[in-house]
């Protein structure tokens, strides 16, 4: 995984382009990956950990009725967290991550391991559903974070 944060702070910089995040399920994964890598700080704008309902209304404007009417796990959550986030934080790159990662918490619409990632860079909008299936909760969040950093790639 340090490869690839690595490959992808080189290819921001060379670019000039700034990544931020809003992470739910993954608690702050995803930005202690990124910033653990010298250099971050050049390209690193924010990561916000929205987990709960609150936060994501409140910090990341999601509406309530979203939240209500498809839930904090949706593809119509996750959109609208890389959209507000991109408003918030001014940056070309955005990422918002909203899942399960449990042990508990699923149902059988939306299991254990179910998690969108939403991505944003300029105007062009990604929306991936994923389900890692039969692993534990240390092992749906990374996984989560190493599908988050391999979409990145292809998008940079």
């Amino acid at each position: 995984m340090k490869k690839k944060i690595i490959q992808i702070i080189k290819l921001l910089k060379r670019k000039k382009l700034k990544i931020s995040v809003a992470e739910s399920c993954t608690g702050g994964m995803f930005s202690s990956n990124i910033t653990s890598v010298t250099g971050a700080s050049k390209v690193f704008t924010m990561g916000l950990v929205t987990y709960s309902n609150l936060a994501k209304t409140s910090i990341l404007k999601v509406p309530k009725k979203i939240i209500r009417k498809h839930g904090a796990v949706s593809i119509q959550c996750c959109l609208s967290m890389v959209n507000n986030l991109s408003k918030i934080s001014n940056s070309k790159l955005c990422v918002s991550i909203t899942g399960i990662a449990g042990p508990s918490g699923g149902t059988k619409q939306k299991p254990v391991g179910l998690v969108y990632i939403g991505l944003k860079n300029g105007k062009k909008i990604l929306v991936s559903k994923n389900y890692f299936k039969n692993k534990g909760r240390s092992a749906i969040q990374k996984a989560t974070v190493n599908k988050s950093l391999n979409l990145i790639l292809k998008q940079i």
